[in-house]
């Protein structure tokens, strides 16, 4: 994938902030320290577009980045960096409005092309497996990626992918692959999965 640029827009904390030009969006959710933040670096080829953290759960907005390319079928879109779940320590005042603003996007945001949800090849955890329960039911079918699979032999990874296909119940239509921020594996898949997501609802 050819990308022409890649640029923060804005960080929103109410959906009056949400942008108004009825781009394709694609949203990214996942653990806060599942490395979602390197992962958008490492799709869009940029080293510092993102601020990776190292205090998991620093995200506490709905970050927008505007992604131009030379396919195409996706010469403009949103990449969207929702908050993390299960480890920020949030205020329960800065919690009772983040929570039902990241659901009334999931739900109710018509730009929303795809989900991507974030999953650690070396483990999932219960919020993991309840997100992706809640999403299912509630916004559409996510695709699973599985962050840090340097870390894991080649065995390891394809043991991992099959835990997850089985615990999640995935059918052999899910997408569901292995992702590193560090040697860019997985890049390519995750670009046909955007382009195919994207071009279905066009």
């Amino acid at each position: 994938m050819k990308i022409l640029t890649a640029e923060f827009l804005r960080s929103c904390v109410k959906p009056e902030d949400f942008p108004k030009d009825r781009l394709p969006e694609i949203a990214f959710v996942g653990r806060s320290n599942v490395g979602k933040s390197s992962l958008i670096n490492s799709l869009l080829n940029r080293k510092k577009l993102v601020k990776v953290s190292r205090t998991p759960g620093k995200t506490r907005a709905v970050n927008f980045f505007h992604v131009a390319t030379a396919d195409p079928r996706l010469k403009n879109f949103y990449l969207v960096d929702l908050p993390g779940y299960g480890y920020a320590k949030a205020s329960k005042s800065v919690l009772a409005e983040w929570g039902p603003m990241i659901e009334q996007y999931l739900k109710a945001r018509p730009e929303l092309r795809a989900v991507f949800l974030l999953l650690d090849a070396r483990g999932t955890e219960d919020h993991d497996a309840s997100t992706y329960a809640w999403l299912c039911d509630h916004v559409q079918r996510p695709v699973l990626v599985l962050t840090k699979s340097d870390k894991l032999s080649r065995s390891e990874r394809g043991a991992s992918l099959a835990a997850v296909r089985a615990s999640f119940r995935l059918s052999e239509a899910d997408r569901c692959a292995p992702y590193s921020s560090v040697t860019h594996e997985g890049r390519d898949e995750l670009w046909q999965a955007i382009r195919d997501l994207v071009k279905r609802d066009q």
